[in-house]
């Protein structure tokens, strides 16, 4: 075995990126604090050709050093935009015929194994760091997906919960 280097890796260029059928999801990131978290979610977008990532409230916003730090360019590659509020966001979805999800715990949640997806383009939102998503935003959801978790932590860092839900649905749109 030995490990490949990144000129054998065939990856497409940016433009090749921008060109490429996306996988019908956007990612709705509500007043995240942690620009290194955006960053990352930034390229794991990147790696699972997300459509769009849309930036609300208190979320770094592009060009920011931290989101630099580990997005590692993917912020050229990922189409984004930033809304002042998260509400805004998600109604002019709505609006736009998308399936709305909420990525939290509620009393209604389905766990992420045991979802099916409707025919539709997909808006997963992803919630502060701290307090999730908001109440107000979960309301306007159209369901609810929780990600399984068998220990004594009560949620997981954004950044993994949104690769481990990307790969998730992009499983399920591929299959």
């Amino acid at each position: 075995m030995r490990k490949l280097k990144n000129n054998e890796l065939e990856r497409i260029n940016i433009e090749e990126f921008k060109r490429a059928t996306k996988t019908p999801v956007t990612i709705i990131l509500d007043n995240v604090r942690s620009a290194i978290n955006v960053g990352s979610i930034f390229r794991t977008s990147d790696a699972f050709l997300i459509e769009k990532i849309i930036l609300c409230g208190i979320t770094a916003i592009p060009p920011d050093k931290e989101i630099r730090k580990t997005a590692l360019g993917a912020t050229d590659s990922v189409k984004w935009e930033f809304f002042e509020n998260t509400i805004n966001a998600v109604s002019k979805l709505k609006a736009e015929g998308y399936h709305i999800i909420g990525i939290e715990q509620t009393d209604k949640s389905t766990m992420l194994n045991d979802i099916s997806l409707p025919k539709k383009s997909i808006a997963i939102i992803m919630g502060n760091e701290v307090n999730g998503v908001a109440q107000e935003v979960i309301n306007m959801c159209n369901e609810a997906i929780e990600v399984p978790q068998f220990g004594t932590k009560h949620s997981l860092n954004i950044s993994v919960a949104t690769g481990i839900v990307i790969w998730e649905l992009w499983k399920k749109l591929n299959a």
